[in-house]
């Protein structure tokens, strides 16, 4: 009698556990270690023995309702009894180590420090310190993550298990997209089970709102901050100020069978941005490399965010349970860019020739200082806008019809469009290379900056609005700005049906047979415009079009005419105006096509899934060991289609008929099924500790923009004879709408100890993925150009074709190799080493990732994307009573990313390794008049940490160089 008082008990708490782990953490976390010592085994023993134990042991009868009944009732004394009075960060990793211990996957979770603050300064941020997780900064701020080196093209994004469109052209989620304040929790799930739906090769990203019904009283909190950059206003219409105003708010209503949550997040979050793009660099007649020019800014950005959480939750029976999740976030983002573009290795005088140049201090085959002469930069004042909307309607529902039979059915829908304005404007002191030259100085700085020293001022009235280089000469016009205006919308719908068989007894706990239907689209539109300037009622007819110098309106310049934005790197003072301004009133419009691009850049991809899953979750023993998980297999069926565009034969892609290029639909499509088995095991080795493996085949779906059906087509008429695919008449680039997805093997084996209430836990986890199907953006492959033939060939021409097949330079499936890798962790507080360390703790993790990947025919290894062969996030923190203070440390050693490019296009860039540094100090009031408030100071990127990208593996040759400075944050919340 009393082992089975002590197998209810731990029944109960593990019970009670459940709650903990899908993300009630508002006030404290249930004691589900408990369970496990009062059993004396591991976590895996807790989980187990509810399951055994739900009978009656004196009769030995079973009711599994009134088992059932009992496990509620006690659960409810356990929480009661089992609550950990702790707030704060040591809560959220307490909380976050019970998710992962009871989970039947291997999983990293976040779990928030008290209501509406996940524990870092945005999603991102807070999942970049997980271990084997790293993050990638754009713009300032955290935004994609990689997991275990794969980036984010391999990953997926949920809300509330409603899988998530992305607002860019790719496939890639940016977590900078939801406020942190509406999410409970975040679990990745590093290893996948069959039921659940849109994972991702690499790990499923799970972000979880609030859940009413979850909580047995009404509560709420209101969030207030301002925050500010150490850097002052680099350009004149931004600020390097902020705040963020958000509430939650939870009730329960009829006798706690319905719930709200409502939830509002304004925020403001400012970013100064010191930005330098060299062009390149080219050899001296030494054989030395020097600088071939620099695009150089001082950026203010500016985001703006109203984001509303509501969620309905409806309970009227334990056996009936609906949820709506609506959520709305309305995102604007500014950049004033105020700046200097310098042609100086590349540039070229007014003739044509190279630029003087005389070398200075020299080391290792690198110019590190030296002089041009007779340089004409180009003044920028450009101007970028983004407007992006994302939707998702989420109802879940499960359904219980008797002891043994239950169903979940659950329609979800998430969109998101998005709206971009890429301005530029130009002005010199003179059309094309005419005016007054400068002599620039330069030195290479051992940070990656380039420091230019200009002989001329270009704050004068003399500067005017034209083309300084001449850009717009081969397209027959004075291009004195242009303008980019990519648009993305993307929606994925699905419904999802399941049906569940509890066991009773056996090796197996229960049987899931599902079915997911999901439908995903996405467009991507370009609109290019070359700027010109008025000339009169010949405007658009002169040639080249468009005047070659008109002065800057007094109305579009701000203040007196004169802002410095590039004093940091050595500049004087510049003409700043509004291109805003003269693109609404001054500027003359000409629409353009294909003017830096070759391919149609318009797309549209759909895509259709059918999957339909079975999963039997395990708990049983093994001798004397406690075994839990899960086996399972989804059959993914996919049918995708591809639309795009190719150019009528014989119109030029760029130049004079731009404007008018005429175009023609191309599309494409493709059928296929994998299938997706796996398997997790979590095996109760000793007292607190477990061992998990996992096996698993899964897929990254192709990136939809390299699914572009579009088409640069040309033809050779010095091969039209030919009869060789590979040297024929027809070539061409473009996407390939054929893609399929790439495929991995994965194995994962985690060994685990946990320490008692969940304080904290050991890990050494290794992995292994078998890649294949693997990728290859930039290979080529065979396409049958017979329904091209008649637009590009006469008659007699058609005779003498020798072949219609030829070569397209695109993406194929053609890479395999692998990515493995060792994580090891240690989460706990120091007082379990030495008892006046109370209130001290660590968080430290290491992930060292190691992959070799090749293309078909080609022997030498290439990097995955998002690839550090180190990732390492170190916390140290101090808590006690009501004041805490933690400072952490995230490196991620050099990788290879994503950054933008020409034309609104991303490209990869290998990006260089850094660490950051983080810390925060908070009090919160437990009594008195200030009860329930906490104050918060914190401070990001305090170390101020640089963004560099390099090329040929010499970080020497910087690319893309920019610094953010040091961010603060002034925070208080309540709680009511």
């Amino acid at each position: 009698m009393i082992q089975l008082k002590r197998n209810v008990l731990a029944m109960a708490l593990a019970s009670s556990l459940g709650v903990v782990a899908f993300g009630t953490v508002h006030a404290a976390p249930a004691n589900s270690a408990q369970a496990g010592n009062v059993q004396g085994g591991s976590a895996a023993q807790a989980t187990t023995e509810p399951a055994q134990t739900a009978t009656n042991a004196d009769t030995g009868t079973t009711s599994k309702a009134a088992a059932r009944k009992k496990t509620e009732d006690e659960a409810k004394k356990a929480k009661e009894l089992g609550v950990v009075a702790v707030t704060g960060y040591a809560s959220s990793l307490q909380n976050s180590t019970a998710i992962q211990r009871y989970s039947n996957n291997i999983v990293e979770a976040v779990s928030a420090e008290q209501i509406g603050k996940l524990p870092g300064v945005s999603i991102a941020d807070a999942l970049g310190r997980l271990p084997g997780l790293a993050v990638q900064t754009l713009d300032g701020r955290p935004q994609v993550v990689s997991i275990h080196g794969f980036g984010p093209d391999f990953s997926t994004a949920l809300v509330d298990g409603q899988e998530q469109v992305s607002t860019g052209n790719s496939r890639g989620v940016q977590f900078d997209q939801y406020p942190a304040s509406w999410f409970d929790n975040v679990i990745v799930h590093i290893t996948p089970n069959a039921d659940l739906i849109g994972q991702g090769l690499a790990g499923t990203v799970n972000m979880r709102t609030i859940r009413p019904l979850e909580h047995d009283h009404a509560y709420g909190a209101a969030n207030v901050s301002y925050n500010w950059d150490q850097l002052s206003e680099l350009s004149p219409g931004g600020s390097n100020t902020g705040q963020d105003v958000n509430g939650i708010f939870v009730d329960q209503f009829a006798h706690h069978t319905f719930g709200v949550t409502l939830g509002v997040d304004l925020q403001s979050v400012p970013t100064q941005i010191q930005h330098q793009a060299p062009w390149g660099y080219p050899t001296d007649s030494a054989g030395d490399l020097y600088i071939g020019g620099s695009k150089n800014y001082g950026i203010s950005d500016n985001l703006n965010r109203t984001a509303l959480l509501t969620t309905f939750q409806w309970r009227p029976s334990k056996d009936f349970d609906s949820t709506l999740i609506l959520t709305y976030d309305n995102f604007r983002e500014s950049q004033q860019n105020k700046g200097m573009e310098f042609p100086l290795g590349y540039g070229a005088q007014a003739s044509g020739a190279p630029l003087p140049f005389t070398p200075g201090s020299v080391s290792n085959g690198f110019v590190n200082t030296g002089t041009f002469g007779d340089v004409y930069p180009v003044i920028r004042n450009d101007f970028n806008w983004t407007h992006a909307k994302v939707y998702n309607i989420n109802w879940r529902n499960k359904i219980r019809f008797n002891e043994d039979w239950s169903a979940s059915v659950d329609a979800g829908y998430s969109r998101a469009n998005r709206h971009d304005l890429l301005l530029e404007s130009y002005s010199e002191y003179g059309y094309n290379r005419s005016g007054p030259t400068s002599t620039v100085g330069f030195s290479e700085l051992s940070n990656g900056m380039l420091y230019l020293n200009p002989s001329l001022g270009y704050d004068s009235n003399q500067i005017v609005l034209t083309d300084p280089q001449g850009w717009g000469a081969g397209s027959n016009i004075v291009q004195a700005g242009f303008n980019n205006a990519p648009s993305t919308e993307d929606y994925i719908g699905n419904v999802n049906l399941s049906l569940k068989r509890d066991f009773e007894s056996g090796p197996f706990s229960s049987a899931v047979l599902g079915f997911n239907r999901a439908t995903r689209n996405k467009t991507y539109t370009l609109i290019q415009d070359f700027l010109t300037l008025p000339n009169g009622a010949q405007t658009l007819t002169t040639s080249p079009i468009g005047a070659q110098t008109a002065p800057i309106p007094g109305a579009s310049l701000y203040g007196n005419g004169s802002c410095d934005p590039l004093a940091w790197m050595g500049i004087g003072p510049e003409v700043c105006y509004s291109p805003l301004y003269l693109v609404n009133h001054y500027y003359y419009i000409y629409p353009t096509a294909l003017s830096s691009i070759a391919v149609p850049p318009n797309w549209r991809v759909r895509q259709n899934t059918y999957v339909p899953y079975f999963q039997l979750n395990i708990q049983t023993q093994l001798g004397s060991i406690p075994v839990r998980g899960n086996v399972g297999i989804q059959i993914p069926n996919t049918d995708q289609m591809s639309s795009g565009a190719r150019v009528v034969a014989g119109q030029a892609g760029a130049g004079g008929s731009g404007a008018n290029v005429e175009e023609i639909p191309v599309s494409g499509s493709a059928k296929y099924t994998r299938y997706l088995p796996s398997l997790n095991l979590i095996f109760g080795i000793a007292r607190n500790t477990d061992l998990r493996f996992s096996a698993a085949r899964v897929m990254a779906r192709a990136r939809m923009d390299q699914m572009n059906a579009s088409l640069g087509v040309s033809g050779n008429i010095n091969l039209l004879t030919s009869t060789n695919p590979n040297q024929a008449y027809f070539s061409a680039s473009g996407g390939n709408p054929k893609l399929l997805p790439t495929m991995a093997n994965s194995y994962n084996l985690s060994l685990e100890h946990y320490f008692d209430d969940n304080q904290g836990y050991l890990q050494l986890e290794g992995y292994f993925l078998q890649l294949h199907d693997y990728i290859n953006p930039n290979s080529a492959f065979l396409y049958n150009f017979s329904a091209f033939i008649p637009d590009y060939l006469n008659a007699a021409e058609q005779a003498q074709l020798g072949t219609p097949y030829g070569i397209i330079s695109g993406p194929v499936n053609d890479g395999y190799g692998y990515v493995k890798g060792l994580q090891a962790v240690a989460s706990l507080p120091l007082n379990l080493l030495w008892n006046r360390l109370d209130g001290f703790g660590v968080n430290l993790s290491a992930d060292y990732t190691k992959s070799s990947l090749v293309y078909s025919g080609n022997p030498t290894p290439v990097t995955v994307p998002g690839l550090s062969k180190w990732a390492l996030n170190n916390t140290i923190y101090y808590q006690h009573g009501g004041f805490q203070a933690r400072v952490s440390d995230s490196y991620r050693s050099s990788f290879l990313g994503e950054i933008g490019g020409i034309s609104a296009t991303r490209i990869l860039q290998t990006i260089q390794g850094e660490h950051t540094i983080d810390a925060q100090v908070s009090y919160a009031f437990s009594s008195g008049r200030f009860k329930n408030l906490t104050l918060i100071l914190q401070g990001s990127n305090l170390n101020d940490a640089l963004f560099k990208t390099f090329q040929n593996n010499d970080p020497r040759q910087v690319v893309y160089w920019e610094r953010y400075g040091r961010y603060y944050s002034v925070q208080a919340s309540y709680r009511f």
